[in-house]
């Protein structure tokens, strides 16, 4: 259960940045360069195929969780009032989760034709391609499991090592 965690909270601290780069009105230079219209809808399609994670209603709920905290931390008596003006405030950005995805869309468009986006959407459109969208979810848990075994492991051989490195420079420690 805690890798579950730890992998959402990597994927909502991504997502955070970017919902919040997108909300605070920051115009990201990507949008300088002019992407025809199809070619965007075509890596939108691709966006939406692959959209399974609801990063940005898990982002907004995350979000809404860090914000009570912090303010009764400080205010425990306002706790109902913060709840109520944190359902008002995620209320307000209901119905925008499409800017979000758009903004998805247009990194793919960037960096793949539209031949490109139309051989990975008829992929993604295929059974297999479905079953790895399905799929994704356990092998990213699976891969960060494997991941801090690998990072404990090193971590404890690299720092044995580094220590015999310097007893043998005749460094003691």
């Amino acid at each position: 259960m805690h890798m579950n965690k730890a992998v959402s909270r990597l994927r909502l601290g991504v997502a955070a940045l970017l919902v919040s780069t997108l909300f605070a009105g920051a115009s990201m230079p990507l949008q300088a360069q002019e992407i025809a219209p199809e070619h965007l809808e075509l890596a939108r399609e691709y966006i939406d195929l692959t959209d399974n994670a609801s990063i940005y209603e898990v982002t907004l709920v995350e979000t809404g969780i860090q914000t009570m905290r912090q303010i009764v931390q400080q205010n425990p008596e306002i706790q109902e009032e913060t709840n109520e003006a944190i359902g008002v405030v995620l209320q307000s950005y209901r119905g925008r989760k499409g800017e979000l995805l758009d903004q998805f869309a247009r990194l793919y468009a960037m960096r793949f034709s539209m031949e490109e986006l139309q051989l990975i959407v008829d992929f993604y459109e295929s059974d297999v391609g479905q079953k790895l969208v399905q799929a994704n979810s356990e092998i990213n848990q699976d891969t960060q499991r494997v991941m801090r075994v690998f990072e404990a492991n090193l971590k404890r051989e690299f720092f044995a090592k580094v220590r015999a490195e310097l007893r043998d420079a005749g460094v003691s420690l």
